[in-house]
């Protein structure tokens, strides 16, 4: 996948970049004169897809990096030379495997889904506001990948809709005051992506997307400065219908589906 020449940001931080969504946007936003500072659990992997931005004529600093660990992200975010857009990516699932989820499933997924995205969001989004406005008058983005199971409460994965929906509904929210200060926000809500986490899924997964275009997506929704971008839209209506059923309807469809393993990706 080659770098997106539309793309005006030239200094770019993305969590969780090693694989899947985050690799496909750290590909698809290398070009000559970007500088990308890419962060990810996996050595191996983040090295591998470090060498492939490099390979489009990119910038790359690559940061083993675990975004549960708070004073490490502000290290991170502190050590760059200024940013223009900033993807917080790094996110965990797992289901319920049909019966009650376990506790430390629930904390782990809250701790990366919902801690790690404040913890690095936060402070690129105080690194930012001392910036100069670029010639859009934005001095800064922070994009929050959510998901559309933000929008429906699944009884197979409880701590993952309900944690992206916390990050989404911040985004959404913090968006209108941080305009004051010269800078956007965008919660993004992907439909179903192939990668890690839904290779393990044994139930219907309709309209889904390669990572690639799943990140051009992302990217397009973003320079276009829309604060919420959802997509495909088959899948978004699906979760906001979903959503808006009775609960008792929603549990009794729920049980009829294969449930979510518990293994997280």
């Amino acid at each position: 996948m080659q770098g997106m020449a539309n793309i005006p940001w030239r200094r770019i931080a993305i969590t969780g970049a090693s694989s899947g969504l985050g690799r496909a946007l750290a590909e698809a936003s290398a070009a000559p004169g970007v500088t990308l500072h890419l962060a990810g659990r996996d050595a191996g992997r983040l090295d591998a897809s470090a060498e492939a931005c490099r390979a489009r004529g990119a910038t790359v600093a690559a940061t083993r990096l675990d975004v549960r660990d708070a004073a490490a992200c502000a290290d991170w975010v502190a050590g760059m030379d200024g940013l223009d857009l900033l993807i917080a990516n790094a996110g965990i699932s797992g289901g319920t495997g049909g019966v009650a989820e376990p506790g430390p499933q629930v904390r782990a997924i809250f701790d990366t889904n919902v801690q790690g995205v404040l913890n690095t969001a936060l402070p690129a989004l105080e690194k930012m506001a001392g910036q100069a406005p670029g010639a859009d008058g934005v001095r800064g983005r922070v994009a929050v990948i959510a998901s559309v199971a933000a929008f429906v409460a699944a009884p197979g994965a409880a701590a993952y809709c309900a944690s992206k929906a916390a990050v989404q509904r911040w985004a959404e929210a913090a968006d209108a005051t941080e305009r004051h200060r010269g800078l956007r926000l965008h919660a993004v809500c992907p439909g179903y992506v192939r990668t890690a986490m839904t290779a393990v899924n044994e139930f219907p997964m309709p309209f889904m997307l390669s990572p690639e275009e799943a990140a051009r997506r992302t990217l397009e929704g973003i320079r276009r400065g829309r604060t919420r971008i959802a997509y495909p839209f088959p899948t978004y209506a699906m979760a906001r219908l979903a959503g808006a059923m009775p609960l008792s309807l929603r549990a009794f469809i729920a049980a009829r589906l294969p449930a979510k393993p518990v293994t997280q990706a």
